[in-house]
């Protein structure tokens, strides 16, 4: 079993707030996760759950006013806390010890700079490097990155080369420093299935050739498990399960876990079988519920659960979900079909 001091990333009660015109937007609201070295870790969860916010805090990304951390650290390799740097420290921090891998290259990207120029940046900035060394790095890491012909695709512009492309290069830019954690907010959305699938296989190959840990943020519960080593699931800004990918898949114990799980297709079920999805929406974060904030929602819901927001329950050393249907006093209920072993919890 691995120590703390092999945790890369601790996040404790991380709380992150919008100050708008209509008051306070509570994002993110007491996360705590860690992340351990060479580990794959994903965040799931609906749009505006806080999964990118959350990713984005992480590199000190989040813009500064309207946003601001009321609380919380953000420990970074055992000798640094995030939450406390000041925007020069995170510069130098960012693209040399946190990369991050972008959901839209073609808007992530500058269209006025040559893709060569791009991954070279941050090279001389953070290595010191001269221009043809750190050309010819660049050249190497797109290789890595399975680019053909990199001696003249350094020289092209971003819309000169295609969706899948460009996702290359921006994976090659958050590597070319090798930093220590790799931040990849939705990195396949905007790309084909074919095209996601060899992305996918490229940053597992990443993670095993370099030993980066890598946050996969994403709703794609396909790529996770493809992926991913352990997941943590958030809902309302707040994490309500997390565990080890099989525990997720198989033995999930929330039931907005196991609401994703049933909204998605699955090839061991009847390919005729409807998908059910989540009735309602998520609460509004300008004023979240005092209880449960799935509760409204979810139809094991108990009165209790929309008084009070339910602690932590320890399932295993890697388990644990947010539900009052885990206290020893709850009724039993059983888990829908198609989820998980479809047990009693």
């Amino acid at each position: 079993m691995m120590s703390i001091k092999d945790n890369l990333l601790e996040v404790k009660d991380l709380r992150v707030s919008f100050q708008t015109y209509a008051g306070e937007v509570q994002a993110v609201r007491g996360v705590s996760f860690s992340l351990k070295k060479g580990e794959v870790l994903a965040i799931v969860g609906e749009s505006g759950c806080g999964k990118s916010v959350t990713a984005q805090t992480l590199m000190r990304l989040i813009p500064t006013p309207p946003s601001y951390i009321k609380s919380g650290s953000i420990l970074f390799d055992g000798k640094m806390d995030i939450t406390k740097l000041s925007n020069k420290q995170m510069e130098k921090i960012r693209g040399s010890e946190i990369g991050m891998i972008f959901q839209d290259p073609m808007t992530s990207l500058n269209p006025t700079m040559k893709v060569g120029d791009q991954i070279t940046e941050g090279l001389i900035k953070h290595e010191g490097l001269r221009k043809k060394a750190a050309m010819e790095k660049a050249i190497e890491i797109l290789k890595l990155v399975g680019i053909n012909s990199p001696e003249g695709r350094i020289h092209q512009y971003p819309h000169e080369l295609s969706g899948g492309m460009r996702q290359r290069v921006m994976i090659a830019i958050a590597l070319a420093c090798s930093p220590k954690l790799l931040i990849a907010d939705e990195p396949t959305t905007a790309l084909d299935v074919t095209i996601q699938a060899q992305i996918i296989d490229l940053m597992k190959t990443i993670s095993e050739k370099t030993d980066s840990s890598i946050i996969l943020i994403t709703h794609d519960l396909g790529v996770v498990a493809d992926m991913a080593r352990r997941v943590v699931v958030m809902y309302a800004g707040k994490i309500v399960e997390q565990g080890t990918v099989d525990e997720i898949f198989y033995d999930p114990q929330h039931p907005y876990t196991w609401g994703l799980l049933r909204s998605v297709p699955r090839l061991d079920t009847n390919s005729n079988d409807e998908l059910v999805p989540i009735p309602g929406t998520p609460p509004d974060l300008f004023a979240p519920p005092k209880g449960c904030a799935f509760a409204a929602r979810c139809p094991y819901a108990m009165n209790h659960c929309l008084e009070e927001d339910p602690e932590h329950t320890t399932l295993s050393e890697t388990h644990s979900s947010a539900c009052w249907l885990l206290h020893p006093d709850a009724p039993k209920v059983e888990r829908p079909v198609g989820v998980g072993g479809h047990q009693h919890v």
